[in-house]
């Protein structure tokens, strides 16, 4: 079979020297839709140099890494991109993430799980730099056709959501060009601009990056609930339920409780259909 469980999870972590500076960070916000109103000073903590912070989910792209494309080249991995959809993120944030950095990313294949018609690759990557650890990021690979071999099934982690409304709900809109200007953060799976590639993997147009709704989210987190401080953020979860198309808008619920935030996330012009599910973003 194109995966070889044991053969993944029993390769040589990877390690390489990733770095970055406030260019790549916000070209990463601006991919985000960061900088709407430009001159907005909340805004402007995303985009302008000088008053620059770093929203946490940038650590799914500093320095490109192990990446989601990436890690499908490891040792007893061979599959076919078109097969291939992000099933889950997470990221732990051990400091904040600086502005400018260099670091060692180390990276492996972590698990590797039988769903019955899919599997699911966990990729990790651990990051530090010359002052320490400074953030692990999984990311959960669903490969469509590569399951069925008997292995573990894995975990089923299920968020129940809080028995009242949401404490606060926003739309955010996703730019007809967005999925083009996010790409140039590192990820360039054909599948989110090339409509031929999109067809191949059933889809009748190009898909948003699963990581780009996931930094939208997070930043709408930030900006209503964590009072724009992005040095709250202590790890940040989700399972992706559904695609979004470009041109669409996202509607993001959010529920507040002690040091943490649970959040839904829905398309608004599919009569809510769900995009992000059993999202959880833990905080100071």
């Amino acid at each position: 079979m194109p995966i070889d469980p044991a053969k993944a999870v029993a390769a040589e972590p990877r390690s390489a020297e990733i770095s970055w500076d406030h260019k790549d960070v916000q070209l990463y916000h601006l991919g985000l839709g960061a900088g709407t109103p430009a001159t907005d000073p909340d805004e402007l903590r995303y985009t302008l140099e000088s008053r620059l912070h770093v929203l946490p989910s940038f650590a799914t792209v500093a320095g490109a890494g192990m990446g989601v494309v990436g890690g499908l080249s490891a040792p007893g991995v061979d599959i076919d991109l078109a097969a291939v959809l992000h099933g889950g993120q997470s990221i732990t944030l051990h400091r904040p993430v600086p502005v400018a950095g260099r670091a060692v990313t180390t990276s492996r294949v972590a698990a590797v799980y039988d769903k019955g018609k899919a599997a699911v690759l966990v990729l990790r990557s651990e990051v530090a730099d010359a002052d320490g650890p400074l953030w692990t990021s999984d990311a959960q690979i669903f490969v469509r056709g590569e399951g069925g071999w008997g292995g573990d099934r894995g975990p089923s982690e299920r968020l129940e959501l809080p028995g009242r409304d949401p404490d606060k709900t926003v739309e955010r809109p996703v730019r007809e060009d967005q999925a083009l200007l996010y790409r140039l953060s590192g990820d360039w799976n054909p599948l989110h601009a090339d409509p031929e590639f999109a067809a191949l993997a059933g889809f009748d147009r190009p898909i948003l990056h699963g990581l780009c709704t996931y930094g939208m989210t997070l930043k709408a987190v930030v900006d209503t609930m964590l009072g724009g401080d992005v040095a709250r953020v202590r790890s940040y979860r989700t399972r992706f339920a559904g695609v979004v198309f470009p041109g669409e808008t996202l509607r993001i619920r959010m529920w507040a409780d002690e040091g943490r935030v649970q959040v839904t996330v829905t398309a608004v012009e599919r009569a809510d259909a769900p995009v992000l599910a059993d999202t959880l973003v833990e905080h100071s």
